[in-house]
C-alpha cells in the first residue's frame, strides 16, 4: 500500500431517506485525503434522490435504478471503484471520524491482509449508542466457525477482492460473512483492536430486525456451503462440530431477536451440544430467550433500557 491510497466507498440505499444523509456525511467529512464515494439507489421514492443530487459534486458517481437485492447494488458499485482499498456503507451505518485514516494506516502496516475491521458501535434510530460490538484476532478458523464481525468496519484490499469474487447475491442476509470467508481463505484478516470506526443502527426497519427469522436458515446453508467447498479443507473438517455450532448459535440469536424464544431455546439447546463456550458467551440472549419462553414479554424492553443506560455510564462516560 503507497501512502494515501485511494479508498473507495460504495454506499447502497432504498428508501431510506431518513438516514442516507447521515451516512454520507459521514463519508465526506473523513479527515482521509483521498476518497472516491460511489452511491447505489435502487429506485427509490422517498426523497432520496434530491438527497443524492444535492452532493453530487462531491460524489466518484451515482445510480438510481432496479436492482436484483443489496448484494447486487453493491457490487455494481464496487466494479465502478478504482481504489486499493474498498467498503460498503449502509446508507442507515455511518462512519465515525478518523476511520478511513484509520483503516489506511492499518493497511499500510499489514499491506497483505485481505481486509481489516475493528469494533462497532450500536446506535438506535435517533443516533444514540447503546452498545459496543467487540470482535478478535480472527482468522479462517474463527470466520467458519460463525464470529460474526460488524459490516460497517470492515474495509477490503481490492487485490484480494478481485481474486476472491465480488457478492454473492444469492444470499441476503448473510451475505457479508460468506464473503469474509472467501476473503480470508486467501490471506488472513487484521484486527484492529479497541478502535471504533462505525456505527451500525439499529431499528424497526433494518434487516436484522425486520427479517431476523431469516437469518438462521442462510446460516444453516452457509454450512452446507463450508462443507462442500474444497477451499476449506482441510480446516472444515477439523471444526466439523464448531461450525455447525456456530451455524445453531446465530439462528437462536436472531429468533430472539425476531420474538421465538421457544426455537431461539431450542437452537441454543444444539449449538450448546455441539461447542457450549461460544454458545455460553451469548449469555444475555440465552436469558432473554429464558425469559421470552417463560411469558415475560415486557422483560425485553426493560433489558434494552438497562443496556442503554450502563453503556453510557460504563463506556461514554455519561
Amino acid at each position: 500500500m503507497q501512502d494515501n491510497p485511494l479508498i473507495s466507498i460504495v454506499i447502497p440505499s432504498f428508501n431510506q431517506a431518513a438516514f442516507l444523509e447521515q451516512a454520507i456525511q459521514s463519508v465526506l467529512e473523513q479527515d482521509y485525503p483521498n476518497i472516491e464515494l460511489w452511491i447505489m439507489d435502487g429506485g427509490s421514492s422517498d426523497g432520496s434522490l434530491e438527497l443524492i443530487k444535492k452532493y453530487n459534486k462531491h460524489l466518484a458517481g451515482w445510480v438510481s435504478e432496479k436492482d436484483r437485492g443489496q448484494a447486487d447494488g453493491i457490487n455494481k458499485g464496487l466494479q465502478r471503484c478504482k481504489g486499493q482499498i474498498a467498503a460498503w456503507l449502509n446508507s442507515d451505518d455511518r462512519y465515525l471520524q478518523g476511520a478511513l485514516s484509520k483503516a489506511a494506516e492499518l493497511f499500510r502496516k499489514n499491506p497483505e491482509a485481505s481486509f481489516v475491521f475493528s469494533d462497532v458501535e450500536s446506535i438506535d434510530q435517533n443516533g444514540k449508542a447503546f452498545n459496543l460490538m467487540h470482535y478478535g484476532h480472527w482468522n479462517l478458523a474463527q470466520l467458519l466457525q460463525f464470529h460474526i464481525i460488524g459490516q460497517p468496519a470492515v474495509f477490503m484490499n481490492r487485490e484480494v477482492l478481485d481474486k476472491a469474487g465480488l457478492l454473492d447475491s444469492s444470499y441476503h442476509y448473510l451475505l457479508d460473512h460468506q464473503l469474509w470467508l472467501r476473503l480470508a481463505v486467501i490471506a488472513d484478516p487484521v484486527y484492529a483492536p479497541g478502535q471504533v470506526w462505525a456505527q451500525a443502527r439499529i431499528h424497526d426497519k433494518a434487516k436484522n430486525v425486520a427479517q431476523a427469522q431469516f437469518f438462521g436458515p442462510e446460516a444453516f446453508r452457509l454450512a452446507h456451503w463450508i462443507g462442500n467447498d474444497e477451499r476449506f479443507y482441510p480446516e472444515s473438517a477439523r471444526n466439523h462440530r464448531k461450525i455447525w455450532a456456530g451455524a445453531y448459535r446465530i439462528s437462536a440469536f436472531y429468533l430472539v431477536d425476531a420474538g421465538s424464544p421457544q426455537k431461539a431455546m431450542k437452537m441454543y439447546r444444539h449449538s450448546f451440544k455441539l461447542d457450549p463456550l461460544p454458545a455460553l458467551r451469548q449469555w444475555r440472549h440465552w436469558f432473554l430467550a429464558l425469559a421470552g419462553s417463560m411469558g415475560l414479554r415486557n422483560f425485553r424492553n426493560t433489558f434494552d433500557k438497562l443496556r442503554k443506560h450502563f453503556y453510557k455510564k460504563t463506556v461514554q462516560g455519561k
